[in-house]
């Protein structure tokens, strides 16, 4: 699973040059005149070709000389405690907020936005996870979309996160859709019974569907699709045969063309007339982290001898799925922004974020339940790790309601003030930057997924791209090619964000700080939708590294 050996130990040789490397005063530039938003394009342009020059040279050849990692533990060591003390590195936003942690249908886990091809057209691909820790074997009935929930994408003002188009998806009912209702079974049985040969086929019991919406600026409305299908989970090979390997009866993924997508997949990504393409059904959960050694007091497997870099971590998110909804848009039919993007400077495009809501009103009583009234967002998420990481306890739920717009009054003081940093200091000793972080601001407010739509396509992480984006010298026509212009399936956004964390503000010296889990357990898929197959409920495995049995 994963990627290729080739690719992963390329991958692999990428990160661990990355280690305590002093940058030239062009990355200090860079930083600066990126954080000011002041920027002399002539000039800029030559900072940039020397920034990208020394990148390549600094960060990518393999460091030579011995590194003595128990000096390094000593003087930014701690960096890696910040894991601990402020859960960094627990999740993109599994569990971001209390009231959402009761909502799991509800609860988006990431959210995905990068340019790609669709044919010769360049379009922008947006991927969201929503219902963190979906067992694969949870039947009879399974994990399904909720029908009085309104499922949103989200394309905003980069700079300022004002609000300009909106897609919104509504699924069927969970007792809407069964085609006999007189057996306990939703797949294999259903007015015929054997495996399912197709997605909605008379042995596939119960089918959603859902509707799509646009909504633009203006207020117009837009029926986009109605009546389109979600695909089965994958119950095994017994019943779902077509998303597994006939012998090991494990989900099969890393499809690298449309036709050699599992079946129920193809028959259920839509193109549209209006240019859009769209998909939503069960997938394999794209994030990858070390959470349960992070919590059980920082088990040293974490940091081990490389300050994360070496692998061996447990990914706890391992064998569990999430359901996604996601869209392909023409980049042509999108606005083109001026912004400023972190670390890079000037670009063009669009945020992006999603939103998950519910009826203001919700009543249940022994005959069933009801909804009426105004829709009441109740969970939004752009970048990973900033409301759950960042945010603190008394504004998490408020941040869930509340729009991006809104984000430099409410919540920017979390970003340029660092808690987190200031508890490992007075603990620690150390001296971590906690005030005047504009790097970070620059990268969580508002909190919406930068995407520089002027590039090309970027490459994907396991097919030439660095799971650490431009800190790995993964650059595309000037941008950084994965988080934090948009993210790509594969960014290790926890590595990424650490990093940050710990060479920030002045960038002087990176050294790169992680949590030993450096890919995800499933290889992606390298089409639309992207996300990987989901997992079989009969055949999967749930640890890895050291809890691997």
């Amino acid at each position: 699973m994963g990627m290729s050996r080739t690719v992963r130990k390329n991958a692999q040789n990428n990160s661990k040059s990355e280690i305590s490397h002093t940058l030239s005063m062009n990355f200090i530039t860079i930083i600066s005149i990126s954080s000011l938003g002041i920027v002399n394009w002539n000039g800029f342009l030559s900072v940039r070709i020397s920034f990208l020059a020394v990148i390549t040279s600094k960060l990518l050849p393999w460091r030579k000389e011995p590194v003595n990692y128990k000096r390094l533990l000593s003087s930014v060591g701690a960096v890696g405690l910040l894991a601990l003390t402020g859960s960094l590195a627990h999740a993109s936003s599994h569990s971001d907020a209390p009231l959402i942690k009761q909502d799991p249908q509800a609860n988006l886990t990431d959210v995905y936005a990068f340019i790609g091809m669709k044919g010769s057209t360049r379009v922008l691909n947006i991927i969201v996870n929503v219902h963190p820790f979906c067992e694969p074997g949870d039947g009879i009935t399974y994990d399904r979309f909720a029908s009085d929930a309104l499922y949103s994408i989200h394309i905003a003002n980069p700079g300022t996160g004002q609000l300009l188009r909106t897609y919104n998806i509504r699924f069927s009912g969970p007792n809407q859709g069964f085609k006999n209702p007189n057996t306990a079974f939703s797949y294999g049985i259903g007015t015929e019974v054997g495996a399912i040969e197709h997605v909605n086929d008379n042995r596939q019991n119960y089918t959603q569907t859902y509707s799509l919406t646009r909504i633009d600026s203006g207020g117009s409305t837009t029926l986009l699709g109605n009546n389109l299908l979600v695909p089965p989970p994958n119950v095994g090979v017994r019943t779902t045969p077509y998303y597994n390997d006939p012998v090991t009866g494990k989900a099969v993924s890393g499809a690298t063309s449309y036709a050699a997508l599992d079946r129920y997949t193809q028959e259920t990504v839509y193109s549209l007339p209006t240019g859009e393409t769209v998909f939503c059904g069960s997938r394999e959960d794209s994030f990858f982290a070390d959470t349960p050694g992070i919590f059980d007091l920082l088990d040293p497997r974490i940091l081990g001898t490389t300050l994360g870099q070496s692998g061996g971590g447990v990914d706890g998110f391992k064998g569990f799925n999430v359901l996604t909804y996601s869209i392909q848009i023409p980049v042509s039919d999108l606005p083109s922004i001026r912004y400023t993007a972190p670390f890079t400077g000037r670009a063009t495009g669009v945020g992006v974020y999603a939103s998950v809501s519910r009826p203001h009103i919700s009543l249940r009583s022994s005959t069933g339940f009801s909804s009426s009234g105004n829709w009441v967002q109740v969970n939004r998420l752009g970048n990973p790790l900033f409301n759950e990481v960042l945010v603190a306890n008394a504004d998490k739920d408020r941040y869930n309601m509340t729009a991006p717009k809104f984000d430099a009054i409410n919540y920017k003081q979390y970003a340029l003030n660092s808690e987190l940093a200031g508890a490992i200091n007075l603990v620690f000793g150390t001296g971590f930057a906690t005030s005047g972080r504009n790097d970070l601001a620059a990268v969580f407010i508002p909190d919406v997924l930068r995407v520089n739509t002027a590039t090309g396509p970027v490459p994907l992480v396991g097919q030439n791209g660095n799971r650490l984006s431009f800190i790995g010298g993964d650059i595309t026509d000037g941008a950084a090619s994965g988080w934090p212009n948009g993210r790509r399936l594969g960014d290790d956004v926890v590595d990424i964000a650490l990093t940050a964390v710990a060479s920030g503000p002045s960038y002087t010296a990176i050294t790169v700080v992680g949590d030993n889990v450096a890919e995800n357990d499933q290889s992606y898929n390298y089409v639309f939708p992207y996300a990987a197959t989901p997992h079989a409920g009969a055949r999967h495995n749930k640890d890895s590294g050291v809890n691997k049995e």
